[in-house]
This record gives C-alpha cells, structure tokens and sequence, in this order.
C-alpha cells in the first residue's frame, strides 16, 4: 500500500483544468508504481440525497477491508480504493473533494498522478451527488461496475466489453465496482438492489452487498467485510460515523456484517416512537424476575410501575448498553400521569439475552 503523506495541494474550486493545473504544480512527474497488495473486492459507494448520508459497504477475500477500502468526510464524499489499492485514492479524493472539486474532477486528477493505475479500481461520490469510477485495463476479470444516472435513470456500465476500461465513468448518485469476480451480474445486482432498496442508505447499501454476494462475488471466496456510513454529528457522542462496521477476518462476512447492522441498530440508534410500548403490570412483572434472577430487583413481583422500577429499568438499560435509548425511558414523569414506555426492540433483546443464558449475574456491592 502506497501510504505517503498528501502532497500540497494548494487547491480552489473551478473547473476540472483548474484543479488539474493545482494538483501538479512543480511539474512532478507520476510516482512509481510501488508493490500494492490485492484487494480483490466489490463495493458500492453512494449518496442519500434526502439527508445527505455518504458511505461504502464492501466485501473482500482479504483480511480487515475496513482499513483500506472505504473512506468517508461527513458533507464531503466517499471513496472505494481497491484492486492494487493505493490509500492516497482515499485521503487526497476527500480532500480535493473538501475544497470544491466533483468526484470525477478529483478521480481524474488522482488517476493522472499514478503511475500504477491501470491496476487500481475506485469509485467515488461527492456530497452533491456527483459519482465517478475508474478500473483499470490490468485488473483481473471480471473486472468492472455500474455508475448510476440519478434523475435520468440512465445507469452507465463498465467492464471490457463496454469498452471503457482506463477510463474515469461519471454518473450520479452511486457507483458499484468490482474486479475477480465470478461475473458482470454482481455488480448488476447490486445496482438492481440498491435502486429498489427501501430504507435509509445503510439499509440499501446492506442490501446491495447482499444481493452481489448472492450473484456470485468474488472468485476467490469471502473474508471481510465492512460498513461505513458518515452524518454529521449523528453518531455516538456526537461523532461523524454513524454506521462503523468491520468484520476482519470470518468465513460469512456478508452474513456477520448483516448480523453486526441488527446490532448497531439496537445498540447505537434512537427509539422510534412507534415502537415505544406501554409497560403493562404483566410486563412490569416480567421484567422484576429477569431482574430478581440477574441480582436488580431485590423486592416482590407486584408489577408495580412507579419511580423505583423507573430508576431500576434506566439502570439496567445502561448496564446492558441499551445508552441511546435510555432518554425515551429516564423523560417520562411518573408523577405527572405519563406512562412508562419501552422499546420493543429493547425488550425482545432483553427476553433473548436472558432465555439464552447470555449474562453473568450481578455481584452484590462491596461492604
């Protein structure tokens, strides 16, 4: 991996000559091609117009994809650098995306500057929606994607028979790649999936994951995988990364990822509040004896909702990492005539939790 620092770049947004002739002022010649590692992989880079999400998902038969392939800048764009990939794709596309260039602006000028690009595949996405790809004439078969066409519909194929390979594609909205893969069809899969897809952009980006490992994928089998979704502020603590997913080294990454997204969902999301349900006395006594058994509840099994079943039910959200959606719960003013809520998602994951022996029971305070 070619991990040099970003050169100056000393950029202003115009048009693409202008960030050509900025990129390449002192007249350097293209860096040698150095020896990349393979990453054979398909991936999908994309858009959500509507609240501006960015981000990659990505499946490789090569270990910990998450820290080469996918990169991303909350308000800025998202990146795939694979096949022999070269990171400055990730680091130097962000940034000539940040100070004004379109994704396919920034890929050109980046291809340009490689001696080795016709091994490299990448795909990008601009916060406008403006997305671009390239691979590469010597990556190996089948080796190619798919460009999406925004409004016009128009999805724009590459791969050899299209006659495009070494040339940078642009289109809107997303781009999918691809190189040793079974066939075309993954990559049309996943632009097929992704389009119909509902759901916010992690959703469908899972699903176009999905639907080109089932297409076929890679030639070589799996091994990783990851998730990379950014919004400005909407992670955890006020981070960019909103969905951070990376399964480094398993036989089904495709099928862990999935499982991870259930996960990040119930652990890192708010509760929606079509999902917040009463909690009825019989609840109230369901929940006190899995309290009982796992050393919370040290009173009887009345079923009775006041400020110490409360308090007890906010604390044992916190201790079992339910934190994002405690506040539905801790809000509620008992003493007002509010009723208690809870999550239905929160409460089936504490059933299976439980019913599967999946805790250690609480130690009693020290004396």
């Amino acid at each position: 991996m070619d991990r040099r620092p970003p050169r100056a770049l000393g950029l202003v947004p115009a048009a693409a000559l202008a960030f050509a002739a900025g990129w390449s002022a002192g007249g350097r010649a293209p860096a040698p091609a150095p020896a990349f590692p393979l990453v054979s992989t398909f991936s999908i880079v994309a858009l959500d117009p509507a609240n501006g999400d960015v981000g990659i998902a990505v499946q490789s038969k090569f270990p910990n994809v998450r820290a080469v392939v996918p990169w991303a800048r909350a308000g800025v764009g998202a990146v795939a650098t694979q096949s022999f990939a070269r990171l400055a794709y990730g680091s130097d596309g962000l940034e000539l995306m940040a100070r004004g260039a379109t994704a396919e602006e920034a890929l050109r000028i980046l291809v340009r500057d490689d001696a080795g690009r016709a091994q490299r595949q990448v795909g990008m996405v601009d916060a406008r929606g403006h997305a671009a790809s390239w691979t590469g004439t010597e990556c190996f078969a089948w080796a190619g994607g798919r460009v999406g066409g925004g409004a016009s519909g128009a999805v724009a194929a590459v791969g050899r028979a299209h006659g495009n390979l070494g040339t940078v594609v642009a289109g809107s909205g997303y781009t999918v790649q691809g190189n040793i893969l079974v066939s075309e069809e993954t990559v049309a899969a996943m632009s097929r999936t992704f389009e119909a897809a509902p759901g916010e952009l992690a959703d469908r980006l899972v699903a176009a994951l999905v639907a080109g490992g089932r297409a076929g994928g890679d030639q070589r089998g799996e091994q990783s995988a990851a998730l990379l979704v950014v919004r400005k502020g909407a992670g955890y603590d006020g981070q960019d990364n909103f969905v951070d997913i990376s399964v480094y080294d398993h036989a089904t990454p495709i099928a862990e990822l999935e499982r991870l997204f259930r996960l990040n969902h119930l652990y890192f999301t708010r509760s929606r509040p079509e999902d917040m349900i009463p909690v009825t006395p019989e609840i109230a006594r369901e929940l006190q004896a899995i309290w009982k058994e796992r050393g919370f509840w040290p009173g009887a099994l009345d079923g009775v909702v006041d400020a110490r079943f409360q308090k007890t039910l906010v604390d044992f959200m916190g201790w079992e990492n339910y934190d994002v959606r405690v506040p539905e719960v801790e809000s509620v003013d008992l003493g007002r005539g509010e009723t208690l809520r809870i999550d239905r998602e929160v409460l089936a994951d504490i059933r299976a939790v439980f019913r599967s022996g999946r805790w250690r029971p609480r130690l009693p305070p020290p004396l």
